[in-house]
């Protein structure tokens, strides 16, 4: 998997998480969040979209992403999940990375593209619970940004 850097371009895992942390060395006083969302679009196929943003709160943020293409998933639920199943995946990594650099601290928070109005309201208790479950806190629209606008943005 890599990720995309609007500003540097195709990067590593590994590499964007050298980049954040560099972000955060650059004002160590500061205060961040980490936010990763998943955002998809569908045509012929899927274009699923995770973004990770690291947020200097009140001060701007950085965010990478990463594309992936699969088969059509008719199902808004079983598409959802998915989206959700792939923010976490990276949170996990990342957080892991975050460990092992002892830097654990850093708030993650999962950005889920569902919202008490619209199609997706009867999902959001079952994927909250899932994010919830899993250790991360969970944003659900209008406070979503990382999927319901960074995602998104990339996923047309």
């Amino acid at each position: 998997m890599y990720f995309i850097s609007p500003t540097k371009g195709i990067m590593s895992f590994e590499k964007m998480f050298d980049d954040i942390i560099k972000f955060i060395k650059e004002a160590p006083d500061e205060s961040y969040k980490l936010i990763i969302g998943t955002d998809s679009h569908t045509r012929d196929d899927v274009c699923f979209v995770t973004a990770v943003v690291v947020h200097r709160l009140g001060k701007g943020a950085r965010y990478y992403y990463s594309k992936r293409k699969d088969r059509k998933i008719t199902s808004l639920r079983q598409r959802i999940f998915y989206e959700t199943s792939l923010s976490l995946s990276v949170a996990s990594r990342v957080y892991e990375r975050m460990a092992r650099d002892q830097r654990a601290n850093l708030d993650i928070e999962i950005h889920i593209d569902v919202g008490q109005h619209g199609e997706t309201r009867n999902l959001v208790k079952e994927i909250v619970g899932m994010v919830v479950g899993s250790g991360f806190d969970a944003k659900i629209k209008p406070d979503s940004f990382g999927a319901s606008k960074v995602a998104d943005k990339h996923s047309k």
